[in-house]
């Protein structure tokens, strides 16, 4: 959420920032609500002077008669103040429910554009992988190989639902382990950040095992619980499972006050994500590229504002160093304003190139929320000077893991249908080289 006193001040701004993130919001009517409710606390604030005054009146008075007559006055007051507090209250949810929709500001080096088209591509690694058969995607090698079993998953549970079996299952562990171990790692992070000349501190990330489900009010103030036909909902409990572990990593300081000597806290989590996509069907239904249950490796870090930036280049230099480890091409792309999330004050993503399609699919994003979050969350810092004030929030995908498999599959697949092990990986999978083969 925007800080009112930032949209009264920059009206203008705060306009055209939405109109470029094709957000619809009311920025006149929350300027005309502000301006009725500062009328009402100065109104209340007269008031309750006023109520002071006739409560001083009636404990000096000593004529009965005329105390019964200031004690009325004081009641009419009193009821006045009552009142008026009520119509401030109403207006005060009013203008939050407006607020609530407007979107961050974008950061002065996002790209303005109108959708995906406007979205740039600053650096590749690698060329496409080339081969010198006809490649096929991961739902034939998957199939071929037993590894992944679609008509299973649709059977027992629903369309696009999935089982993923032996190999792909190792496959995955391995990634998990190799993963953690480089977050957890200070002397690899130290690296990371030396060769990224950022100026950070190489704090390890904690890993945590969150819940998978969370109440609709947290996440609405997480700014992630719309739109709702996108999420699982349980009414028996008015919970609404997980599309991502950030969705209970970000509250994890719900309404505390950090010292600033503990910043930054990064946070690592291995999750199942939940998404029903809905009007998305028809699109990339084959597979495990787009399914309605998936896991996910997530980062967050709560920051000082002034680090803010250089945090979410380190989630970046993660993602493309754990990319580059795997040796698999692709691409970095800024993300525009038309393409973004609301809460988004900058996103960059990473694509990687999938043989099977042709072409480079999301498979990495990563989101500078700035204060807009933790403004909601009210989770704040407290400065050694003795400043309070509001935390910035970073959130990252550090491997969506059948996305990062479906590159794995294509690019490392061999002329004979077996599938080759990245070479990072191999000492977590048994020393083993290749799926669907018996070399070593």
């Amino acid at each position: 959420m925007l800080d009112l006193k930032f949209v009264r001040e920059n009206a203008e701004l705060v306009k055209k920032n939405s109109a470029n993130k094709n957000k619809k919001v009311d920025i006149d009517a929350i300027l005309k609500l502000d301006a009725a409710r500062r009328a009402l606390i100065q109104e209340s604030e007269t008031l309750k002077a006023q109520q002071n005054r006739e409560s001083e009146a009636v404990a000096k008075e000593k004529d009965a008669a005329k105390r019964q007559e200031k004690i009325a006055a004081l009641k009419k007051v009193k009821d006045d103040f009552k009142a008026l507090e009520l119509k401030l209250a109403a207006a005060e949810v009013e203008l939050n429910k407006l607020l609530d929709p407007v979107p961050n500001i974008a950061d002065a080096d996002t790209p303005v554009g109108p959708d995906e088209s406007g979205n740039i591509v600053v650096r590749k690694f690698l060329e496409p992988t080339k081969f010198d058969f006809e490649p096929k995607d991961h739902v034939a090698l998957g199939e071929q190989l037993d590894l992944i079993d679609n008509e299973l998953g649709a059977a027992v549970t629903g369309a696009r639902f999935t089982y993923l079996k032996g190999d792909l299952v190792l496959l995955q562990q391995a990634i998990i382990q190799y993963v953690f171990a480089l977050l957890t790692d200070r002397a690899a992070l130290e690296q990371l950040i030396s060769q990224n000349k950022l100026d950070l501190p190489a704090t390890p990330f904690i890993p945590v095992i969150p819940p998978l489900m969370i109440k609709p009010e947290v996440m609405q103030r997480m700014a992630r619980l719309e739109p709702r036909e996108e999420r699982y909902h349980i009414p028996s409990d008015d919970l609404y499972l997980i599309g991502s572990a950030e969705h209970t990593l970000g509250p994890m300081h719900l309404d505390e006050t950090l010292t600033e000597a503990s910043l930054p806290l990064r946070y690592v989590a291995c999750t199942a994500a939940f998404r029903r996509e809905a009007g998305s069907y028809g699109k990339d239904v084959r597979g495990i590229l787009r399914v309605h249950q998936f896991d996910k490796i997530e980062m967050e870090s709560f920051s000082l504002p002034e680090k803010s930036h250089a945090e979410q280049d380190l989630f970046v230099a993660i993602q493309e160093h754990l990319l580059q480890a795997f040796r698999i091409p692709y691409q970095v792309v800024r993300i525009c304003t038309g393409d973004m999330g609301g809460p988004d004050a900058r996103q960059i993503d990473i694509e990687c190139w999938m043989p099977g399609q042709q072409r480079y699919r999301e498979t990495h994003t990563s989101d500078l929320m700035t204060d807009y979050q933790s403004r909601r969350l009210n989770t704040r810092v407290k400065r050694q000077d003795g400043r309070n004030e509001f935390v910035h929030t970073n959130d990252a995908t550090c491997v969506a893991m059948g996305r990062l498999i479906i590159a794995i599959m294509e690019n490392f697949q061999t002329a004979d249908g077996r599938i080759e092990i990245p070479e990072v990986l191999r000492p977590y999978m048994g020393g083993r080289s290749e799926i669907g083969g018996n070399k070593c």
